[in-house]
This record gives structure tokens, C-alpha cells and sequence, in this order.
């Protein structure tokens, strides 16, 4: 079992900047693919971006691709999500969440485990 622990949210104005981190503990951390997704009250969790298990593959949602980077450090157990141009639309609950197996994936069931999320929140 992994447990994955979020941290760097906030209060930021629109375009500009945040970076969340993912700590991973558990598991051997290379053993699962990565992603973030975000929540708003009332709506359904949406997707965010993904990276595999060594980093090779990543994707995004179209609603944020450009401005939102995944990237991994499997020697220190951490996925984090720079965030750049924020606009109030990215204001949200992020998760990050963990996957056993080698392939990113888009899709919320696809993965079993999930941090508390962290607020990020963006003003006008």
C-alpha cells in the first residue's frame, strides 16, 4: 500500500505561478504510474496529467497543456505538477494518485490509490 501526501497548494492571483509535490511512501514508488486530478464542488474529478513509471510517457489534459508540467523524481519518492499562467479556472482540490503498472492513464478508475488533496485556489 502507498500512501501519498500532497503539499503547495494555495492562494495565487490569475497568471501566476504554483508547484504542487506528491511525497510517496510504501511501496517501492518506481512501481507505480503517477497522475494528478482536480475537483471542483459539485463536479465529477477531472483528469489533469499522468506520468509513467519512469518518467518516459506523460499526458495532459487539453485545458491545461502548455502550461502545467508532471515530472517525477523516483530516487526521492516525489511527483510534482508546476503550474504556470494559472487562471481562475484552475481553482480546485488536486489529488495526486498512484496506479500499479508501468502505463499512465487518464481516467479516475483506473487508479487505487489517493492523497487528501491540496487547495489551490486562483484569483482574478
Amino acid at each position: 500500500q502507498v500512501q501519498l501526501v500532497e503539499s503547495g497548494g494555495g492562494l495565487v492571483q490569475a497568471g501566476g505561478s504554483l508547484r504542487l509535490s506528491c511525497a510517496a511512501s510504501g511501496r517501492t514508488f518506481s512501481s507505480y504510474a503517477m497522475g494528478w486530478f482536480r475537483q471542483v464542488p459539485g463536479k465529477e474529478r477531472e483528469f489533469v496529467a499522468s506520468i509513467s513509471r519512469f518518467g518516459g510517457v506523460t499526458y495532459y489534459a487539453d485545458s491545461v497543456k502548455g502550461r502545467f508540467t508532471i515530472s517525477r523524481d523516483n530516487a526521492k519518492n516525489t511527483v510534482d505538477l508546476q503550474m504556470n499562467s494559472l487562471k481562475p479556472d484552475d481553482t480546485a482540490v488536486y489529488y495526486c494518485t498512484a496506479r500499479v503498472s508501468s502505463a499512465a492513464a487518464m481516467t479516475a478508475s483506473e487508479y487505487a490509490h489517493w492523497g487528501q488533496g491540496t487547495q489551490v485556489t486562483v484569483s482574478s
